[in-house]
Formats: C-alpha cells, sequence, structure tokens
C-alpha cells in the first residue's frame, strides 16, 4: 500500500501543477464573461420571412377545414346540420317542416323555417343550390309563374300512351326513368290507374313525380272492378297491391273486431299496413256496410 502513496519529486510537481491548472480554469469558468456579440438582425427581412410563415401557416388551417359543397337545404340531415353548425333546434325545424312534404324554395324561406341568425345565414346560403326552376328574384319568379303556370286536365297528355320520347321532354326523366315508366306501366293491361301509382317506379322522386305529372295525367285510366272492403275474402284482398296474406288477414281480423270498417283510412292502424301505399291501396276497394 506504501508504494501507492509513495511519489517522486517530479510526479509531485506534476499534481501540484494540474491542481493549478484546474483551479486557474474555474476562475477563468467564474469571472470571464464569454457570451458573444448581439446579433444584428435585417429587420425587414425578418418581417417578411414571418409574414410568409404566417401565411403558409393559415393555408394550412385551411386546407384542413372540412370543405363545403353546394348543396339543396331540402335535404339536409341531423349529420349534414351538424357538421353546418346548425343546432338541434333548428335541424328539427327543419325536418319537422319536410315531414309535411313542404319544400323550401328561397334563403328567406330557409331562415323563416329554421330561425337561424343572420349572421350565420350570410356564412351558408352562399352554398344553397335550389332545382334550376326556382328564381332567388321577385320578378324571375312571376315571369316563371307566368310562363309555367299549372296546365290544366285538358292540356296535360295521357300518361297512359305518353312515348319514352315524350316522357323524357320533363326535365330530370332521361332514357333511364322513361324506360321505368313504361315498364312499370305495362305491367297492367290497361296501364295506370290513377297518377299516385307513379309512388310504386322505382327510383322516382317526389319531385321527378311532381315534374312528370305537370305534363302527364291518367286520362284512359284502367278498368278494374273494386272491392267491398267489408265483405273481402282474404283472397281477394291479396290481388290488391301491397297486401300480402298476412296483411290480409290483419285487416280481416280488425274487421271482424270493429264490426265492418266505417272508412277507408282505418286500414292505418291495421298492424303492419304499408301507410305510405294508402292511396294506391284505396284504389282497389270502396266501401259498403254487409248485410247481416
Amino acid at each position: 500500500m506504501k508504494s501507492h502513496f509513495t511519489f517522486t519529486k517530479q510526479q509531485r510537481n506534476g499534481i501540484f501543477l494540474l491542481i493549478g491548472v484546474i483551479i486557474i480554469l474555474q476562475f477563468v469558468y467564474f469571472f470571464v464573461d464569454f457570451s458573444s456579440e448581439d446579433i444584428q438582425i435585417n429587420k425587414d427581412e425578418f418581417s417578411i420571412f414571418q409574414k410568409e410563415i404566417d401565411s403558409l401557416r393559415l393555408a394550412k388551417i385551411e386546407e384542413s377545414k372540412p370543405k363545403i359543397f353546394s348543396f339543396n337545404p331540402n335535404y339536409i340531415t341531423d349529420y349534414k346540420g351538424s357538421t353546418l353548425g346548425m343546432s338541434d333546434e333548428e335541424i328539427d325545424r327543419l325536418l319537422a317542416f319536410r315531414k309535411q312534404n313542404k319544400w323550401i324554395n328561397t334563403i328567406a324561406q330557409f331562415q323563416e323555417v329554421t330561425k337561424v341568425s343572420d349572421s350565420f345565414l350570410n356564412v351558408i346560403s352562399p352554398y344553397f343550390k335550389f332545382p334550376e326552376w326556382i328564381s332567388n328574384t321577385e320578378s324571375s319568379r312571376s315571369n316563371y309563374s307566368f310562363k309555367n303556370k299549372p296546365k290544366t286536365f285538358a292540356q296535360k297528355q295521357d300518361l297512359n300512351t305518353a312515348t319514352a320520347a315524350k316522357l323524357q321532354r320533363v326535365n330530370g326523366i332521361g332514357e333511364y326513368y322513361s324506360e321505368r315508366i313504361i315498364k312499370f306501366r305495362n305491367k297492367f293491361k290497361g296501364g295506370f290507374i290513377a297518377d299516385v301509382q307513379l309512388q310504386d317506379v322505382y327510383g322516382l322522386t317526389p319531385e321527378l313525380i311532381e315534374k312528370v305529372t305537370n305534363e302527364f295525367t291518367v286520362k284512359t285510366p284502367r278498368v278494374i272492378k273494386k272491392i267491398n272492403l267489408n265483405t273481402a275474402s282474404i283472397e281477394e284482398l291479396v290481388t290488391i297491391q301491397h297486401i300480402d296474406y298476412d296483411l290480409g288477414f290483419q285487416i280481416i281480423e280488425r274487421r271482424q273486431l270493429l264490426e265492418g270498417y266505417k272508412s277507408l283510412d282505418e286500414l292505418l292502424k291495421v298492424k303492419g299496413f304499408p301507410i305510405n301505399k294508402i292511396d294506391i291501396i284505396k284504389l282497389y276497394l270502396f266501401l259498403e256496410k254487409e248485410n247481416k
């Protein structure tokens, strides 16, 4: 152990020298200021650079926002309304209005129905896209009303004799829908009974049906033998569109419970009855009290 702690004169001098260097370096570290001089910045160039950075940041934020495309406000759903920023109450007012089979045709009417604020309306109204036949100005509305006065029954063409080419003259009824209308009409010998049967043509929206019936109507209805709802058997009922054996059974069971129907509208209370097809089903029925 003694050999490890015994130093020569030269080794001791080296140790003292090393300690002295360390002490000097410590003093230099604490008392000498090594901070560099202030960096000179060109403020004009820096300002230009900062503006470029800010513009790029804003452009990135703008890109990340959901894009709004033109849309018909009549078809706003819960999800669409919430993404636009509408409140639940505003969306509910719009949906309630549309459930009445009514249509919004102007920006002012949209605000009247939904009660949205002026500021919100100014933001979303530029994206409203109404059908081409709707005009947003008073003068064009009056011109449209004059030029497009509803045709009378005599002025309309017979839907049961209309060709595909004639149907295609209606805006929105191209080759596809005209062929569907004729194909459905030809399923029945004699064609349509009434205009309401257009509801059964697959793909036709209420808007398109309205356009068709503005130009066409059933003038030569198919002759059918109506069925007395209060005496009809289940075999007779199933010959009617949209009535199958299960529904026919429910209709007869309720008839027995009521001791006869007093109105065709009472069918709406039958379990499983297709409410949206009531007008079509009525075409095949009449009411007459059953003799006992």
